[in-house]
């Protein structure tokens, strides 16, 4: 247990890290170094990537941690390590053909609109590619418990990088043209590593032979390449649909409210890498009432956070937006929409763990096969009548209607919710501070402003939050907090 917890905090520190660079590469430098346009092109590029990995690394990565403890003799775990390592590039390389056949088709789609994607095509697959076996060499290092450098390089090597290439566009050391070769590379370079360091973990035998239990393998291979494919598609699908029907930098402006609103998932994924495994187990054991109020508790906590997070963006969206080139415009709507997606997220707790650690998994992947149909359809709806909007609001709907069957399902099977007499009471503070802080302002610097009022809400949020008790957990830590201040 020690070298879990020990890990954990160490990656939810990384990630944090990785979210600030991240922050400070989209908000800044790319929006004051490189052109509106090329800034499109790279958001682009990696969203069409992530929507191509899944399907080459097939689910291999997750099949991996699944089945490796399974199989006891050396010779059974080298054959699925050796099964792990080919896969993929079988599967890369009837991919590679299919692009290869229809890379004409593809030059003359993007001559219609955006030529400036042209030249760039196949790097799509060359970032796919390395980050599917990224992924793969990654979950390699988990099954040792080593997931700390894998989680740095995936949180934040990519990013700092990304950081140094700017910089050396802005210098005039590199050209544009270099640096979106450049961020291939970086991919391609962080697989590498992640390969040597997994490799000096474990070294298998080479072995042509299939494991045993082959047929189950694949079958739990091909369900885990759906969930994955399902979650990456509702992610990127509106970035890569509105390259088509928006001039390209519009995928740049999109990208930076996306961005922004992404910051309130951030406890969701700290809380995960806890509440998971304790779903699980409770799950084993059939502890229905443990399992009840930990769905309750990972809920409230995790909208007390993110409802803190969402108030911080809502009420400084403006001034935030005046700190970056004009080019940039506040896109409103797209900043909020996104922002309610996360903030549902979060209030849905540890229902993911529950869903996938039990026998119900496959309605969940058929419902989200279903939605990804949806998303596409509300995409094409919605984008050519309004724009950058119509993208936020068709993720909305499809996520709205995938969170809220997630929901129902856990109560159909489980007879639990999340819902707590509290919960309304947060949902309470969470309108009454979005409203009452976001007309309001501080006649200042916007730096000086987002700083100001950011502390007025801080402290009047969290006096609030200990004075209601609304949440157990959290009280316990601010009387932590407060007592080691006192002392």
């Amino acid at each position: 247990m020690g070298i879990i917890i020990n890990q954990s905090a160490k990656n939810m520190l990384t990630t944090y890290v990785g979210f600030a660079i991240g922050a400070a590469n989209t908000l800044f430098l790319f929006t004051y170094f490189i052109e509106q346009q090329y800034y499109g092109l790279v958001s682009f590029l990696l969203s069409a990537a992530n929507l191509i990995w899944p399907f080459m690394a097939f689910g291999v990565h997750s099949t991996l941690i699944k089945f490796f403890s399974f199989y006891k003799s050396k010779e059974d775990k080298d054959r699925l390590f050796n099964l792990v390592l080919f896969l993929p590039i079988l599967i890369s390389l009837l991919l590679g053909l299919i692009g290869i056949a229809g890379y004409r088709f593809l030059l003359d789609y993007f001559a219609d609109g955006n030529a400036l994607v042209q030249p760039y095509i196949w790097l799509i697959f060359i970032i796919s590619v390395a980050t599917a076996y990224f992924e793969i060499f990654f979950a390699w290092s988990k099954i040792y418990f080593r997931s700390v450098f894998g989680n740095l390089m995936k949180e934040v090597f990519h990013r700092i990088c990304t950081s140094l290439l700017l910089f050396a566009v802005y210098f005039q050391l590199i050209t544009v043209h270099w640096f979106i070769y450049a961020i291939a590379g970086i991919y391609v370079l962080r697989a590498l590593a992640m390969a040597l360091y997994a490799f000096r973990l474990y070294l298998p035998k080479l072995n042509f032979k299939f494991p045993r239990n082959l047929s189950v393998v694949l079958k739990y291979t091909s369900l885990i390449l759906i969930a994955a494919s399902v979650a990456m598609v509702l992610l990127d699908l509106d970035k890569v649909m509105i390259e088509y029907y928006l001039p390209i930098e519009n995928v740049a402006i999109y990208g930076i409210g996306l961005y922004i609103a992404t910051v309130i998932s951030v406890p969701q994924k700290a809380m995960h890498q806890i509440t998971h495994p304790m779903t699980a187990e409770m799950l084993n054991r059939k502890d229905r009432r443990g399992l009840a109020e930990l769905y309750k508790k990972s809920s409230l906590n995790l909208l007390i956070i993110s409802s803190f997070i969402f108030i911080l963006i809502l009420t400084n969206i403006s001034q935030l937006y005046e700190l970056i080139p004009e080019e940039y415009e506040l896109h409103f709507w797209v900043v909020l929409l996104i922002s309610l997606v996360k903030l549902y997220d979060n209030f849905l707790g540890n229902n993911n763990s529950i869903l996938f650690n039990s026998d119900y998994y496959r309605i969940v992947l058929a419902i989200g096969v279903f939605l990804v149909v949806i998303a596409f359809v509300l995409n094409l709806v919605f984008i050519p009548i309004l724009g950058l909007e119509g993208a936020a609001l068709a993720s909305f709907l499809a996520f709205f209607a995938y969170n809220t069957s997630k929901l129902y399902l856990v109560y159909n099977k489980f007879g639990i919710t999340p819902f707590t007499q509290k919960t309304s009471l947060v949902l309470l503070l969470l309108v009454l501070f979005s409203f009452g802080f976001y007309v309001w302002d501080f006649s200042s610097h916007p730096i000086i402003n987002i700083l100001l009022k950011s502390l007025l809400i801080s402290l009047l949020y969290i006096f609030l939050i200990y004075k209601l008790k609304l949440s157990v957990e959290t009280e316990a830590i601010l009387k932590k907090i407060f007592r080691n201040k006192s002392s």
